[in-house]
């Protein structure tokens, strides 16, 4: 039988093949194993048939956008989830699909769908603190909210990057430009799952973020502090062999890191407890 893991990793095999929605959406596996992903998907492509049925034919780039614009956020409803920001839920696709509410990122993904659905090449950008997306036009860029679908101008851009910089030299040194790069399909996915990250960084919630750290280390699988975390995830979770295999593995290719010591000092209790499952 094909688990959820199983399913997800054969989504980010390929590189420049990953289908970012597909792959966001079964996120929510996690916490949903048995979730129509097939229903989903198929609520896109609702959303855009209508969409498409709307639309003059030949219909020029800024026209359709200020149409998909209508229909996402006026006609559909969907919005920033300003009342329960912080909720996992705001994080699983089929959730936001349902409720129409989200966080930037999610909705961005599933605007992004859409939007290539009716022919519009939407990019995300991985935007301090506050995720945002881009189209080309003959013009330049058009810089996109997802929470409001309001264009942003280089003022307004400048002034969201502000809380990011100590010193206001700092900021004017650098381009705007170079915040506003298209991000890689596996960043999206990394910038989603360590949202959830944070939110399950509570004792209460170990199982939560054994789940989020199994899928960052698959979409990072050279990062090896995202290990370290599954290691200690899987320590607190009762699985010491597991743990042993991750920490150990971290220790070996930072033996100097600052955490170094305390980790060391939980593998023997480690070992023990791996010795007496034999």
């Amino acid at each position: 039988m094909i688990t959820p893991l199983d399913y997800f990793a054969s989504l980010i095999q390929q590189d420049d093949a990953i289908p970012m929605f597909e792959a966001a959406l079964s996120i929510a596996q996690d916490a949903e194993p048995k979730l129509d992903m097939t229903a989903c998907m198929l609520t896109i492509d609702k959303f855009a048939l209508t969409l498409k049925q709307r639309m003059p034919k030949d219909i020029a780039k800024i026209p359709k956008l200020r149409m998909l614009n209508t229909f996402f956020y006026q006609d559909l409803g969907f919005a920033g989830n300003v009342n329960n920001y912080y909720a996992p839920d705001n994080s699983y696709l089929n959730k936001v699909l349902s409720t129409r509410k989200g966080i930037p990122i999610s909705l961005a993904v599933i605007y992004m769908e859409l939007a290539q659905q009716i022919g519009l090449d939407v990019k995300g950008i991985s935007f301090p603190g506050h995720f945002l997306m881009k189209i080309t036009v003959q013009s330049g860029d058009i810089i996109i909210d997802p929470c409001n679908g309001a264009s942003l101008s280089r003022e307004k851009l400048e002034e969201r990057l502000e809380p990011y910089f100590a010193e206001q030299n700092e900021l004017h040194n650098l381009s705007v430009a170079s915040f506003l790069t298209e991000a890689h399909p596996r960043t999206i996915l990394v910038r989603m799952l360590r949202n959830l990250k944070t939110l399950f960084s509570e004792p209460q919630y170990w199982q939560q973020f054994l789940n989020v750290q199994q899928r960052l280390v698959m979409l990072l699988p050279d990062e090896i502090t995202e290990r370290r975390d599954r290691g200690l995830a899987y320590a607190n979770l009762d699985a010491p062999q597991a743990a042993l295999q991750d920490l150990e593995a971290y220790l070996e290719e930072c033996p100097l890191a600052s955490d170094a010591e305390m980790l060391r000092s939980l593998l023997p209790d480690l070992r023990s407890a791996s010795r007496k499952l034999h």
